[in-house]
């Protein structure tokens, strides 16, 4: 039973990249067969799994524009069971040139759902905006998942995502559910990320992920050598922390 994830927070810096990157990684080292698809015009899961976005031509921009077939823009193997669908900055375009498009807000869906029963997990991940992109990822996909910083205005924008959710829900993919909310960049020597954990179960009564990010050096460096926290330092607490939430995830679908 494959399922479709986008991971989103229209705020930026809340670790949506890391958590794409690293999930996606250690889902495939559990063996699970996975597809990241970046759909952030920045590109950074693209760089984060080691492709040079300037000099990559099949993109996920070309797909939405229905120039290539899906099939074109997948590069197998980047790591062991994890294929991606880069993007890099050209995608920003893509707004206005699906401004013309017929049922635009399924583009993407109607490409992955001819590769969709190929892998296990397919990961999105969008870009820091509620934008046509975010649209499309929502309309596509089964579940949310939403990574929150601890940090003061982490409640702030998730009303606002929440109700995106629900606008698309009863919209375009009235399949479409909260996969859950994980929290990043926990810093256990500080209350305020206690209190933000603490202040978010007492708002939201939305599932919750058991496994908390925390704020790890290891888990920054990694993106800059084009690897996964699992391969770049495969004993980290970064690593340890979402190979939990992988397995979480891979709990929710047993």
């Amino acid at each position: 039973m494959e399922r479709i994830i986008a991971i989103a927070n229209q705020k930026g810096g809340v670790g949506k990249t890391t958590t794409a990157i690293n999930l996606s990684a250690c889902l495939a080292e559990a063996g699970q067969k996975v597809l990241v698809v970046d759909i952030d015009p920045q590109g950074n899961t693209t760089s984060g799994l080691g492709i040079v976005k300037e000099k990559i031509k099949d993109t996920i921009y070309e797909v939405m524009l229905q120039e290539i077939n899906i099939r074109q823009a997948v590069r197998k193997n980047v790591f062991d069971n994890l294929d991606i669908i880069p993007s890099n900055v050209n995608l920003a375009g893509a707004e206005i040139d699906l401004i013309d498009i017929e049922d635009r807000e399924y583009v993407l869906k109607n490409s992955i759902y001819e590769i969709k029963d190929e892998y296990d997990y397919i990961i999105l991940d969008c870009p820091p905006s509620l934008s046509m992109l975010t649209v499309n990822a929502m309309t596509a996909s089964d579940t949310v998942l939403v990574p929150i910083q601890c940090e003061y205005y982490a409640l702030e924008g998730l009303t606002q995502l929440i109700h995106t959710i629900n606008l698309v829900k009863k919209k375009l993919n009235p399949d479409l559910e909260l996969e859950g909310v994980v929290f990043t960049m926990y810093d256990s020597r500080t209350n305020l990320s206690l209190q933000v954990v603490e202040n978010v179960k007492d708002n939201l009564n939305q599932n919750i992920y058991k496994t908390i990010i925390p704020r790890n050096i290891r888990l920054a460096e990694a993106p800059s050598h084009g690897l996964p926290i699992n391969i770049y330092d495969t004993k980290s607490a970064g690593a340890e922390s979402y190979r939990l939430l992988a397995q979480e995830v891979m709990g929710k679908n047993s």
